[in-house]
């Protein structure tokens, strides 16, 4: 029995070792080891990473093909190791990808699974799963006696913190072909996002419908730009054109961290909410001074954003 971590891409992405921080402390309090199965990721740059987090074992998964690695070839690779290894508890950083990997992969180890989860706690041998719903505006908590469990972890409030001493783990290396397996659906054309990405800053300025219009978009970016951070915005303003997907701040947009996070005419509804609620200062600018974005910021400003922004522009730049 273990607490089993997943992983898949070329490098180890932002959130993997807050997972297995929480799968280290849930395996402590629990009584189990902590195992991490990577695919597509090289040894070299695994165990580091896994001393670090006091992982007692990694196994490295080999595709002659990692790039084209879907979630239906992720699912069966993942569910023809963990069948073969049956562990107690497994975790997943909960990305867009694993939003679909996560149920596919309980159902085919039959196991329970939630997702949106925040916090593990092991109470009388059961797994406790504290999680969001309804887009962050309440939290629950899951009792899960099943044999086997899949999580869906949250990291954007976890803290990456490394054992107190780190381990030595053992390393295997397995050979996983899943080239016959046909994609379902294929990717004819995505939004790329050049440079940085956005759930990596520590400024972010986003807008909103409260701009007006597209053409106002530009008084975020150039706010950005003064402030040294990117520039993003809310579902409704994808929704209407005015910026691609790779850009959107929320729930089902990217989920983002930053030091700071001003909104700028975006009402603060749970949804966007979801994706920006674990920034260190939230600053938000709306006319409307019963927008839900003022319970969530620590400064307000309520005014036209048009009028306010180029006044902060202008501080910024120490004019």
């Amino acid at each position: 029995m273990s607490v089993v971590v997943c992983s898949w891409g070329s490098t180890v992405e932002r959130g993997v070792e807050e997972t297995l921080a929480a799968a280290r402390a849930y395996g402590a309090a629990a009584g189990l080891p902590v195992r991490w199965v990577v695919l597509g990721t090289g040894q070299a740059a695994v165990l580091p990473v896994a001393s670090r987090h006091g992982v007692a074992a990694v196994d490295v998964l080999s595709h002659p093909a990692p790039d084209s690695l879907g979630p239906d070839r992720l699912v069966e690779a993942l569910s023809r190791h963990l069948t073969r290894t049956q562990p107690t508890l497994v975790l997943v950083n909960q990305t867009a990808t694993a939003r679909l990997v996560a149920p596919r992969l309980a159902s085919r180890l039959g196991a329970a699974v939630v997702t949106n989860v925040f916090a593990l706690q092991p109470e009388a041998g059961v797994l406790h799963a504290s999680a969001t719903a309804y887009g962050g505006d309440v939290h629950v908590v899951y009792r899960m006696p099943s044999r086997i469990n899949v999580v869906s972890l949250v990291t954007t409030t976890l803290a990456a913190e490394p054992a107190g001493t780190p381990s030595q783990p053992a390393c295997a290396a397995f050979d996983v072909d899943v080239g016959t397996v046909e994609e379902r659906f294929t990717v004819t054309a995505a939004p790329q996002a050049e440079g940085p990405r956005l759930e990596d800053a520590e400024v972010i300025v986003a807008g909103g419908r409260g701009l007006g219009k597209a053409d106002n978009l530009s008084l975020v970016r150039e706010l950005a730009s003064v402030l040294g951070g990117m520039w993003g915005g809310s579902r409704p303003i994808v929704d209407d054109g005015w910026i691609d997907s790779s850009r959107q701040v929320g729930l089902t947009g990217k989920i983002t961290r930053p030091r700071l996070y001003v909104a700028v005419g975006i009402s603060g509804a749970s949804q966007h909410m979801a994706g920006c609620s674990a920034a260190r200062t939230i600053v938000a600018i709306n006319k409307d001074p019963d927008a839900a974005i003022f319970k969530y910021a620590r400064y307000g400003i309520v005014g036209d954003a048009l009028e306010v922004v180029p006044e902060l522009i202008k501080a910024a730049r120490g004019g």
